[in-house]
């Protein structure tokens, strides 16, 4: 999961945020940030699922592009007010937590100006040791400075079986929708 909120990241390609001071690197501020992502049963109902302990940075490349590098804890993962699907989507026929703690998400490189005008961003996801190379679709920035005035929205889905995760398929859909709504860390 956190791997597509690491792919959402990459929306965090702000030119110039107050974090980062000079310009260089910006540091996601993971009070003011959310990672979510939705699980469907076969029955209708919608699971809301979040990453509550993620860390996340946009990194300034030499060329002048950036880079998104994003990593969730797996092991902190919630089912909202389902103890026990959460307990599910931590074990081994999920998540697998115990062995892979952690999802990540390096971005390709991009100009940016995807921050502000929105567009599909590329990278690679990295889910109980599996790694893929998903798209996300960051949405137009609602505001001049995306995000220090306003958050950067990214979505995007992934195929559970992608990334071994393909148990419960009589219960669960297979597609895991991810949407991630990113603020850059107050300057220090």
């Amino acid at each position: 999961m956190k791997r597509h909120v690491a792919l959402l990241i990459a929306l965090l390609l702000l030119p110039a945020a107050p974090s980062a001071g000079n310009g260089d690197d910006v540091v996601i501020d993971n009070d003011a940030s959310r990672v979510s992502f939705t699980l469907r049963t076969r029955w209708g109902q919608s699971l809301e699922g979040r990453f509550p302990e993620f860390d996340g940075e946009i990194r300034l490349l030499a060329d002048g592009r950036k880079q998104v590098h994003l990593w969730l804890s797996a092991r902190d993962i919630e089912i909202v007010g389902h103890p026990r699907y959460t307990r599910l989507t931590r074990g081994e026929g999920f998540f697998d937590a115990e062995r892979y703690p952690q999802v990540t998400f390096v971005s390709e490189a991009f100009a940016p100006a995807l921050v502000r005008a929105g567009g599909e961003l590329a990278g690679v996801l990295d889910i109980r040791g599996v790694q893929r190379r998903e798209l996300f679709e960051i949405a137009p920035a609602a505001c001049e400075r995306p995000l220090v005035d306003c958050p950067v929205e990214v979505t995007g889905s992934v195929r559970r079986a992608d990334y071994a995760m393909d148990r419960w398929a009589f219960a669960l859909a297979e597609r895991v929708q991810f949407d991630l709504s990113l603020r850059a860390a107050p300057a220090r």
